[in-house]
């Protein structure tokens, strides 16, 4: 038994049947030996998105793997896996790496410490002997605490060295720590006090499964219920007390919840301060943060009570706290029927895009048809960066766990077509769609032809305004002098020549139809595509409601 051999077999204990990978790694040949199946990106960083997609939506069970060779190889994945650390997405990599000998020696390019900044862990197997503890280590780190990306690096030098008998593993087993009860009693006690309560849920509740008990103490406490970008449909977003998102866009009913909380408890969040994924929290809010990572305690938010558990364990003693502490006291709906005024007049203002008629096609009217003929429960959806991500976040409802893959923190264009490649792998009983604009069909829009080739069913819905519409406040002089906004192209004909189902549309009342038939595509197996042609929108959800 070689060294790569040994990682295979390691993998297939732990659950692993699929590989995303591009060579040259000796490691594709020996796990396809082992009966994993191998899927070939164009390129390493959608590989990587792939990888992500997968784990995010398996949950981290089994997480990912993706196996790269070493230097250009490990170098093109970078900007994937620094997207993958943002996201905390479980995913093994596995490049190549220079012989040991050279592999500290200027120039070359060295994994372990060019990835260190961007993984929860990196490590290379430097003894063959080593290969066993190595991979149990990486696989602690993929299961245990707050997930992320691990890597581990195989230097060419070791990847075909021979063992003497396969290394002892046993699969590691995934733990979890529950709270401080004086933590979970302090807690309840301030938001069974509180006037005006807010649950802030982060990405965290859902890789812990705890929806249902998010549920239940949003009920008790009648409390509204924001996400953070990441974790979009942690909470059923048809539920009465759902505010949607926070972070760049805002539903109008959740600004004006997070305006008017007194407390806010953060759950499964790290309350990191970034604009596109996570609101800003005053700091005249009492704030709760419980999280599985103490780091996080304290970062940036002054936490008033600080839990350390999982996010599933944490709920779960608050739901029991605040039982105990309520008796047979309940609380009306009051909250959630102001919620509900507030929601239908945000939406009223938003009406005249939803359902325009306007040619250029109006992207609020797209993703309102989507809505109006899939229904969430049978959907994996995800945007892309800019005006899509800014579109559909407010709008788009979410009714079930992991029935969309928000993301940003790192926000490359292009990051949802990978995403939803994994996703659809994982789940292929799902419509797994990914909404991108015209730029970033342009980043990573030949990976389409790995959905063709692998035969995996995907919708990729591209609204091509034919420019940069986000970019038109910052670039005015050069567009003026230059046109240096606008970008072109029939994506369309692409998709048909890479040998998938496409359509382009022009005619708003053909958007339904057009879904509908691309949905049939896919049901047929075919990976589809369609193309909106649509306006330069540049209205966004971004204000707060005028004060009362």
């Amino acid at each position: 038994m070689m060294v790569m051999d040994a990682i295979a077999d390691i993998l297939k204990r732990e659950g692993i049947s699929t590989m995303f990978c591009f060579p040259t790694t000796p490691i594709i040949e020996a796990a396809v030996a082992a009966g994993l199946k191998p899927i070939i990106c164009r390129q390493e960083r959608v590989g990587v998105d792939m990888a992500s997609g997968f784990a995010r939506t398996a949950n981290g069970r089994p997480p990912a793997v993706f196996a790269m060779q070493y230097g250009p190889g490990a170098e093109n994945a970078f900007p994937g896996i620094a997207s993958a650390y943002s996201d905390s997405s479980p995913v093994l990599f596995l490049p190549l790496g220079h012989p040991r000998d050279v592999a500290h020696v200027f120039p070359m390019f060295n994994s372990t410490r060019t990835f260190a900044s961007v993984t929860k862990q990196v490590e290379p197997i430097t003894l063959p002997t080593q290969v066993g503890a190595v991979m149990r280590r990486a696989f602690n780190g993929l299961r245990n605490g707050r997930l992320g990306p691990v890597m581990v690096e195989v230097p060419t030098d070791v990847v075909k060295a021979k063992l003497d008998s396969a290394p002892a593993y046993t699969p590691v087993r995934e733990v979890r720590s529950a709270p401080d009860p004086r933590d979970i009693d302090d807690a309840a006690k301030l938001l069974i006090a509180a006037r005006s309560p807010l649950l802030y849920a982060g990405q965290g509740v859902l890789y812990a499964e705890a929806t249902a008990e998010l549920v239940a103490l949003a009920e008790l406490l009648q409390s509204p219920v924001m996400t953070s970008g990441d974790a979009k449909s942690a909470f059923p977003e048809d539920h009465a007390l759902a505010v949607g998102t926070g972070g760049i866009v805002f539903t109008g009913h959740g600004l004006q919840a997070l305006r008017e909380a007194d407390v806010v408890c953060g759950i499964g969040c790290s309350f990191t301060p970034h604009r596109i994924t996570s609101p800003a929290i005053a700091p005249d809010k009492r704030v709760i943060h419980a999280t599985n990572d103490s780091r996080d305690l304290n970062k940036s938010v002054a936490a008033e009570i600080g839990i350390l558990g999982d996010a599933k364990l944490v709920l779960a003693a608050l739901v029991e706290a605040v039982k105990d502490r309520l008796g047979k006291t309940t609380r009306g709906p009051d909250r959630a029927h102001a919620i509900g005024r507030v929601r239908e007049e945000w939406l009223a203002g938003w009406q005249a895009k939803l359902t325009s008629k306007e040619r250029p096609i109006c992207p609020y009217r797209v993703i309102a048809e989507f809505m109006r003929v899939v229904d969430p429960k049978d959907a994996i959806v995800t945007h892309d960066s800019g005006s899509p991500r800014d579109q559909i976040l407010p709008f788009y409802k979410a009714t079930r766990p992991r029935g969309y893959m928000g993301w940003g923190k790192s926000h490359q264009l292009g990051t949802g077509l990978g995403l939803t490649i994994g996703a659809k792998i994982a789940a292929p009983d799902k419509f797994c769609v990914n909404f991108m604009g015209d730029a970033a069909f342009g980043m990573t829009g030949l990976d389409f032809e790995t959905a063709v080739r692998a035969g995996v069913p995907i919708l990729t819905v591209v609204l091509n305004n034919s420019t940069m519409a986000i970019e038109i406040p910052h670039m005015q002089l050069s567009h003026e002098r230059h046109n240096a906004r606008d970008i072109g192209g029939n994506y369309a004909g692409i998709a048909r020549e890479l040998g998938g189902w496409s359509e382009r549309v022009e005619d708003p009342e053909q958007i339904a139809d057009a879904f509908r038939r691309a949905r049939r595509a896919t049901e047929d197996g075919k990976a589809a595509l369609l193309e909106f042609i649509t306006s330069a929108e540049t209205a966004f959800s971004h204000r707060l409601p005028p004060a009362s």
